[in-house]
This record gives C-alpha cells, structure tokens and sequence, in this order.
C-alpha cells in the first residue's frame, strides 16, 4: 500500500441540521465529523430517526447544514448558492436511489444520455458515451428497451449507469437494493464491488446491516451523531493488489 496521503473527496466539519422554529427547534444531525477519501466505499447506517436522509441531502447538495462546512473536491459547498450547488449536484454526483427515477417514456439508453443532454454534449458524443457504459454494467443489449421492459435488477443498473455516465466525484446510493429480491440484491452489490475495485469512491445510504457489510467502511449514526466509524482491514491479497494500482 502507498504511504502517499490519500485525497479527500469530501469532509464534513461539526455539521448541524435544525429545523422547526427557534422557539421549538429540532435538531437532526448534532455535530457530524468524518471525511472520505478517494476510492473509499462507505456505508452508512442507523434506524429510523438517527439522521441518514438529512445526511443524504447535504450529501448531495440537495439541502445545506445550519451549521458547520462541507467540502466537496476541495470547496466548501455549503456556502454555495443554489445554481451553484445545481451545478455540482450534474456534474461532480452521481446518484443511485432505491425507486430507480428513471423516465418511463424514455429508453434505457435516452435515461443514460439525460445527464449528458442537460450538460449539452453533443448527441454523437451522448450516444457514445451511454452505450459505453451501458456495456460496463452489461445492459448493452438492452439500451432500445423501456423501463417498463425491464427487471428490477435492470432497472438498478440503468440507474447505476447513469450516475456513472457523468465520471463523478461521489457516488450516492440511498437505499439501492431496498426493492429487489435477494438474488438481484447480490447482484447489485457484486457491481458496487466492482465499482469499488475500480477506484470509484461510493457512500451508501442503508438501513440493512447484510448491505452494509459488503462495504469497507460503516459509519453508523445514532441521534443525530456518529456512533461508530468502522473499516474492514484489507487481506493480504487485496493490499498486494492494491498497492500494484
């Protein structure tokens, strides 16, 4: 393994959600602190009420903290206004939700090129692009279908394509299995790994323990604060590959 540092991706300082009123304020996240480092997958875990979803949106620029700074590829976006922060949501995140969102009148290919067409590539240039990672997650024969043409697990990927079309910084997955059976599940997981394995850095939004194994590191939240920060050591093998790369 290099002793070279490792590149943040994103750090997050003593950051606070409150909402409600000042006479009757709630606080949902009470002073978070944790980076992640380039390449990391992540999991994050906690019950219901423990602050993953509002975690979530601040993750990805979706809402801002009332407190505290959040640093995405070396700026601190929580001081971004909202073009800017629309910006970085196209550009710098690709996002993995458990309802897949994909448009249901558009093809899996057209659901790919979406981030590339509200970026203004060039068509030729979309096309390319979708149908190259498409063939990535193996749905390359699939890219004339609809969504309503497709399994679950299909759907997943179209959606896992599209987020990685765009070469983000982060990746955001809520919840990405929670509506699949447990064959798919595995399978979904088994790309994730992949993706892992190919220096994407990923956080993961989970309520499933099982899930959340399968990441490298497990950041559990619990009233609003970080319980645990746990990493899975590398084996040997993995180490020797590692340090190849």
């Amino acid at each position: 393994m290099s002793d070279l540092p490792q590149k943040a991706v994103l750090e997050l300082r003593a950051i606070e959600k409150t909402y409600g009123t000042e006479k009757n304020p709630v606080r949902v996240l009470r002073g978070i602190d944790f980076r992640v480092d380039e390449g990391e997958f992540v999991a994050v875990v906690g019950s219901s009420g423990s602050g993953k979803s509002t975690l979530l949106n601040i993750l990805g620029c979706l809402d801002r903290p009332t407190v505290g700074s959040y640093r995405l590829v070396d700026e601190d976006v929580s001081t971004f206004d909202d073009r800017r922060l629309s910006h970085v949501r196209k550009t710098r995140i690709g996002f993995v939700f458990q309802s897949f969102q994909l448009v249901p009148h558009l093809t899996v290919a057209e659901n790919v090129e979406l981030p590339l067409f509200y970026a203004r590539m060039p068509r030729r240039k979309r096309r390319q692009q979708s149908h190259a990672i498409l063939e990535r997650v193996g749905l390359g024969h699939r890219s004339t279908h609809l969504p309503n043409e497709l399994s679950g697990g299909e759907c997943q990927r179209t959606a896992i394509a599209r987020a990685l079309v765009i070469e983000p910084s982060l990746m955001l997955a809520d919840e990405p299995t929670g509506n699949l059976d447990s064959k798919t599940t595995a399978e979904i997981m088994r790309l994730f790994a992949e993706l892992h394995a190919g220096h994407r850095t990923i956080v993961m939004i989970t309520h499933d323990p099982g899930i959340a194994a399968k990441a490298r590191r497990r950041i559990t939240l619990k009233d609003g604060l970080i319980e645990s920060d746990d990493h899975t050591p590398l084996s040997p093998t993995a180490e020797a590959a590692c340090s190849q790369n």
